[in-house]
């Protein structure tokens, strides 16, 4: 149970994950530089601490 709902978390927070960076890309007018980078960047640092708080919360 625990593997199906770490992959739909990390399904979630890649989605979420790329609405942030489109979203930063519209707001500065135009494609990032870098950009597989940023989004790996915004995806580690919205998945670190989410699967923290869920094995924090399921005691494993």
């Amino acid at each position: 149970m625990e593997i199906v709902l770490f992959t739909v978390v990390a399904g979630t927070l890649y989605l979420a994950a790329d609405r942030l960076l489109a979203l930063v890309e519209r707001r500065r007018g135009g494609p990032l530089p870098n950009r597989s980078v940023i989004f790996f960047l915004l995806l580690l640092g919205l998945a670190l601490p989410v699967f923290a708080l869920i094995r924090s919360f399921l005691g494993t």
